[in-house]
């Protein structure tokens, strides 16, 4: 009995040690897997640190690179971009900050000075264009000729060709008959614009395209006073004293496209009847105005009217403000309508005013100064008025260009 009890107490024992080595072998597997756990979660976190401050790096150093580039080009020796940056933002409406952030009033004017439009200081001489000059060519002196005088069998009264360059796209519309071509004003005069397409519909215009500029104090303009003098169907709209660039861009009872820096008086005398007032003049007489640079314009959409020899207006409307086709400068205007026979030209309104309407519909890309493809409510414009014994139809020649 006593051996019995004696043998029970020792395995009573032994269980006890056994569950005691067990829970400390537990305990240990237990604090083994902790450690190892912990040591995965610091490796962890360590390698996100890691991979953080890899990144952080990255982008300081981009960061760090863009600023550097951009101080370079700011005001660094290459004065290309500061010439491009101020004349483009000083010609916008509201962006001139772009060049004014970085730059001083002198600084800026002495780039403007550097890139300009220096005009002939001429009067058009109307007795030059003879719009009773044949055109009815067999073989033309170049393509470009061939291209305006080869008229479209659909329509007679104007005919619109694409243009295409690496900085911009575009149409020139040659319109054969000026006694049609007009000025029209904003219905809401002194108080705001309107949008080319209602001033198209208001004057059932086959043809319309931006105008004259407008007085924009502090930028904040709603296009609704037009500068300088004014004339739409012989009516003197507006006959403010203008200062600018250009002047008078208007059309005589001769219908003959007359620039000139003149006063109310001589406007009168000389017989204008349509007329806006912009600039600057891009060819006066078949004289182009030099231009300094990039003619302190920059590049962007523009707008140019012009008449040739014989006569025929040409409307001329360029789009641009895209990463790939920024716009066109003074030079590129002057080219292209030297190129298609213009004796007298001009400048018009551009930017986001630039605008080609063809029966009611825009047919160019505005795009405003913040990227979205629109335009805005402006001034003035010039229209193709419909001929009333024409009852042609015109939506051929619309189809084309869509």
């Amino acid at each position: 009995m006593r051996n019995s009890t004696i043998d029970k107490e020792i395995d009573v024992n032994l269980d006890e040690n056994s569950t005691k080595v067990e829970d400390i072998n537990d305990l240990s597997r237990k604090n083994k897997k902790s450690r190892i756990e912990k040591k995965a979660e610091l490796k962890k976190e360590h390698n996100f640190s890691g991979i953080f401050s890899k990144i952080f790096t990255v982008l300081f150093s981009l960061g760090t690179i863009g600023i550097v580039i951009v101080l370079f080009l700011l005001y660094g020796p290459y004065i290309g971009f500061r010439e491009w940056l101020v004349t483009t933002a000083m010609t916008t409406m509201t962006h001139q900050y772009f060049a004014t952030w970085f730059y001083d009033e002198e600084t800026i004017d002495y780039i403007l000075d550097k890139n300009k439009v220096i005009e002939t200081n001429e009067t058009t001489d109307v007795n030059a264009i003879n719009t009773e000059l044949a055109s009815n060519k067999v073989e033309y002196e170049n393509e470009y000729e061939r291209q305006i005088l080869e008229r479209d069998e659909a329509n007679d009264d104007y005919k619109i060709i694409e243009i295409s360059d690496k900085k911009f796209d575009g149409y020139l519309v040659a319109v054969y008959d000026p006694s049609r071509v007009h000025t029209v004003v904003t219905k809401n005069l002194g108080v705001s614009g309107q949008y080319l397409t209602t001033m198209a519909k208001n004057n059932d215009a086959l043809i319309a395209i931006n105008g004259g500029g407008f007085v924009d104090p502090n930028f904040s303009s709603t296009g609704g006073s037009p500068l300088g003098i004014t004339v739409s169907n012989g009516q003197y709209v507006t006959t403010s004293s203008y200062a600018g660039s250009g002047g008078i861009i208007g059309f005589t009872e001769d219908n003959k496209l007359v620039l000139g820096k003149m006063s109310l008086s001589k406007a009168k005398q000389q017989g204008i009847r349509d007329a806006v007032t912009f600039g600057p003049f891009l060819i006066v007489n078949g004289k182009a105005s030099e231009v300094l640079g990039n003619g302190g314009w920059g590049k962007a959409p523009r707008t140019a009217i012009a008449q040739r020899q014989d006569g025929i207006v040409l409307f001329l409307v360029l789009d641009g403000r895209t990463t790939s086709k920024p716009g066109a400068d003074m030079n590129d205007l002057i080219e292209i309508l030297e190129n298609y026979g213009a004796v007298n030209a001009a400048n018009l309104d551009g930017g986001t005013s630039s605008v080609l309407v063809v029966n009611g519909t825009i047919v160019n890309d505005p795009i405003d100064s913040t990227g979205a493809h629109k335009t805005r409510p402006i001034a003035t414009g010039f229209i193709l008025s419909k001929d009333d014994s024409d009852d042609s139809d015109h939506s051929v020649v619309e189809e084309k260009i869509k």
